[in-house]
């Protein structure tokens, strides 16, 4: 809202630094940070109070995990609470793409919250049906990518842009809507597997909004997007300041949920922030280049989906245990180990997903 008030400026005025989307990048960053790490110890006095024995822990994982019983979870709600607040704040609210992110962060959010209270008021790691809340996910994805699709200038309806190759673009035609859908879906089920150890999930994806606040940014520049010879999107430039939102919420949260964790992320948060990340990069352009910055959630998600096909069809495992941190955690490396080596892989990937924007 505070974009508005560049309306009320002149040329010299002061109240011109509301334009900058730099200057509100930043701005939304501070504010989720100061609202999680403010509200932060109230909101997790209320869902331990709420949640008594708060996450159950399953007795079949690494045996360390068992000293985590009774830590609460739906930390989502205060990553959520503190991005939504800084981006109403500060993003511009003409902005189609603010708000179609805003629905599928909220939307893949509240099946989250639905999953994580079945979870606690029964105490068991079944929420609810899985192919029901893939269903409602996906009719929340392929409302936003027809959203999307509709904004989209007309020369990039449809189309799927490569990296590397400026002039590629493949026509999909209306196709490129469940295509969409699925990148929004499968990202936001790899960032929820991802979330398995104290910190594991929240750096990756602060390192993912990072990278694709500075891609949105870029290709919704007209100048930077023509220097670089990328696809320019008009207006996805308004995506970084919900990007530097989550950055800032997640700087909060992550305070509480460094090892020993003070409370869990659960489904509620690791969806919405998956969902959040996929409809970025939908809406920039950069859906393959999703695979590359989030190549850790992919790895993750892709053991899980190994590990079942391959104990269905030989009655063989190939990892230890799955979700692969699981895998490591049985090899012998600790906790800590594991989240460290994996913030590190994220930032290499990072790295590499920013030089598809300069290799052409």
């Amino acid at each position: 809202m505070l974009y508005l008030l560049s309306d009320l400026s002149g040329t010299l005025s002061p109240l011109n630094v509301f334009r900058y989307i730099t200057f509100r990048t930043g701005g939304a960053l501070f504010t989720a940070g100061l609202f999680v790490f403010w509200f932060g110890p109230l909101i997790i006095s209320l869902l331990r109070l709420r949640q008594g024995k708060g996450q159950p822990i399953r007795d079949d994982g690494p045996q360390t995990h068992l000293t985590k019983r009774g830590t609460p979870t739906m930390g989502g709600l205060m990553i959520l609470a503190g991005a939504i607040v800084a981006i109403l704040l500060w993003a511009n609210p003409r902005n189609h793409y603010v708000w179609i992110t805003l629905m599928v962060t909220l939307g893949f959010g509240a099946i989250g919250f639905y999953d994580d209270y079945l979870k606690v008021t029964k105490q068991s790691h079944k929420g609810f049906s899985g192919k029901f809340r893939l269903g409602l996910e996906a009719l929340i994805a392929i409302t936003a990518c027809y959203a999307i699709s509709y904004f989209s200038p007309s020369s990039l309806q449809n189309q799927l842009a490569f990296p590397v190759f400026k002039d590629a673009l493949l026509n999909l035609g209306w196709f490129y809507v469940l295509f969409a859908g699925f990148v929004i879906v499968g990202a936001g089920n790899a960032v929820n597997i991802t979330d398995g150890l104290d910190g594991l999930a929240i750096v990756p994806v602060m390192i993912a909004c990072g990278t694709f606040g500075v891609i949105a940014y870029l290709v919704g520049n007209v100048f930077t997007a023509g220097y670089l010879q990328v696809n320019y999107v008009r207006d996805t430039g308004e995506l970084a300041v919900v990007c530097g939102a989550v950055i800032g919420a997640g700087l909060g949260f992550l305070w509480f949920n460094a090892p020993p964790a003070q409370i869990f992320m659960g489904d509620t948060g690791s969806l919405a922030l998956g969902g959040l990340l996929g409809t970025v990069a939908v809406a920039t352009k950069h859906e393959i280049v999703l695979a590359i910055v989030g190549g850790l959630f992919v790895l993750e998600i892709m053991s899980v989906i190994i590990q079942v096909a391959s104990f269905k069809l030989t009655g063989k495992r190939v990892f230890r245990m799955a979700p692969i941190h699981h895998h490591f955690e049985q090899k012998g490396w600790k906790e800590p180990q594991v989240v460290i080596r994996f913030w590190i892989i994220a930032v290499i990937l990072a790295l590499a997903g920013l030089a598809t924007l300069k290799l052409r």
